[in-house]
């Protein structure tokens, strides 16, 4: 394996937008953070108690409707798979994230602004390698014992590739089945532009139940029956299954370094992918660090 050097970004950057269940505006902080660091996310609205949270599989506190964190003081930080990928797609691995609500803005609902948000900040090369969490045996998690057909798996493999498929009744979507994989595809082209999704039916409900009350055509992509209600359509043919496999990517950097092994999954979420890596963990023999 060819070394390469631990990442942050050069200059803080701020940004600001809507939380997609919350409906209210949160305005973000982008600093440097040291050599080992991870990342970590700050809500700078909590004064009382410890308000840092750090990015960590183990802090993982929901799962429905995104990935949600939480720190020992019941301090939380909401949908921040997006994040995730972004942070991942821009080769970071040390950041200070300032908030001032509990949730990650959604932006266009995929991963593509915190890539550029990034960017412009600047990428510093750190003085110390980066890890690498590689992955030494198989392991596989269904939804239920009773259900095999959703599932998710990992293997071991050269490089990081993820191989995800989905199904759904409305024909717009259908099946679809793609394979990412990190050595040949660009994530910032390939992955990260696909916008999260949901059918109108799934929407109504949750707005009813004060759940994303800041979702619109701008920040998620909407479909009714078998159309898609965004007048500009769809980035990619199959832009779903790839915003799953955008989520994965969120979900696994909660490890805290890149993975070097394969991914599978069928109609897996993030509650599936957040019990993969706990079975993943119980198990010094299922991976090392490199």
């Amino acid at each position: 394996m060819k070394k390469s050097y631990q990442n942050t970004i050069a200059t803080t950057i701020n940004c600001s937008g809507i939380g997609v269940h919350s409906g209210k505006i949160v305005n973000a902080v982008f600093k440097p953070a040291d050599i080992n660091t991870g990342i970590c996310f700050v809500r700078k609205d909590i004064k009382n108690k410890n308000n840092i949270i750090k990015a960590d599989y183990k802090n993982v506190h929901k799962t429905k409707l995104g990935t949600s964190l939480i720190n020992e003081s019941g301090v939380e930080v909401a949908t921040v798979e997006h994040l995730m990928a972004g942070i991942f797609g821009a080769n970071i691995d040390n950041l200070i994230v300032e908030l001032d609500n509990i949730e990650i803005p959604i932006f266009d609902g995929s991963s593509e602004p915190f890539i550029f948000l990034l960017n412009c900040a600047g990428i510093q090369k750190q003085d110390e390698y980066r890890k690498f969490l590689k992955i030494e045996k198989k392991i596989k998690i269904f939804q239920d014992d009773i259900n095999k057909d959703i599932y998710a798996s990992l293997e071991p493999s050269m490089d990081l590739l993820i191989d995800f498929s989905i199904e759904f009744q409305q024909k717009i979507i259908g099946k679809q089945k793609f394979l990412f994989d990190s050595s040949k595809d660009d994530f910032q082209y390939v992955i990260s532009r696909a916008r999260t999704f949901g059918l109108k039916s799934e929407v109504d409900y949750m707005r009813a139940n004060n759940l994303a009350l800041g979702g619109s055509l701008d920040n998620a992509v909407v479909v009714d029956d078998d159309k898609v209600l965004n007048p500009d359509g769809l980035r990619f043919h199959d832009e779903f299954v790839r915003h799953k496999i955008l989520d994965v990517v969120g979900d696994l950097y909660l490890v805290g370094m890149p993975i070097i092994g394969k991914y599978e999954g069928k109609k897996s979420g993030h509650e599936l992918n957040n019990k993969l890596l706990h079975k993943l963990f119980s198990d010094p023999e299922n991976y090392s660090i490199a």
